[in-house]
């Protein structure tokens, strides 16, 4: 089972990973592979590195067309599509960081007011469409879970995983990391 789940997911990102996210500069596939080399680099414990590669997943998990304009609303729900799906294969390690990185950004942007000018304009646009600041009472309860402190590392691997100069390797290349820690 693992080998057919590990499949689908280079499937996924053959099939759709070459989409535009908004006026992004790079594709979902370099954003994934950037995004994991950054924890990589930063010595991440291999489940953080799969929440990484794999934390926009929900994006091209359906057959929607991703937006590709700053005029449309970016609040496709992407982490909430993906959790089940991460969840069952690769457990709460994986899973929650990817859950909770949308939350990340709105609570690093709320905590860290500075934070919002480091963004994209396509990031910037999703943060407001996915709700803005967060009041005390959502910072309460983003402290509060458990993998809070990894979704955090992770938003800011994700806020820096876009120069499209950067030369990648293959995401087969993760074979052997997601094959580690998949439960299926």
């Amino acid at each position: 089972m693992s080998l057919q789940v590990i499949e689908r997911i280079f499937e996924l990102f053959h099939q759709r990973g070459t989409e535009q996210y908004g006026s992004e500069a790079v594709t979902q596939l370099q954003h994934a592979i950037q995004a994991a080399i950054l924890a990589q680099r930063e010595q991440a414990e291999s489940h953080l590195v799969a929440a990484a590669l794999l934390h926009d997943v929900g994006h091209i998990l359906g057959n929607s067309p991703l937006p590709d304009h700053e005029s449309q609303n970016f609040d496709d729900h992407h982490e909430n599509r993906a959790y089940p799906w991460l969840l069952e294969h690769f457990g709460k390690a994986v899973a929650d960081p990817v859950r909770l990185h949308v939350a990340a950004k709105r609570y690093l942007c709320t905590v860290e007011p500075e934070y919002a000018a480091k963004l994209s304009p396509t990031s910037l646009k999703s943060y407001f469409d996915q709700g803005g600041p967060m009041s005390v009472t959502e910072q309460i309860a983003f402290e509060q879970e458990e993998f809070y402190s990894q979704a955090l590392r992770l938003r800011r691997w994700d806020d820096r995983a876009k120069d499209p100069s950067v030369e990648l390797p293959s995401i087969e290349s993760f074979g052997d990391l997601l094959r580690g820690i998949t439960t299926a």
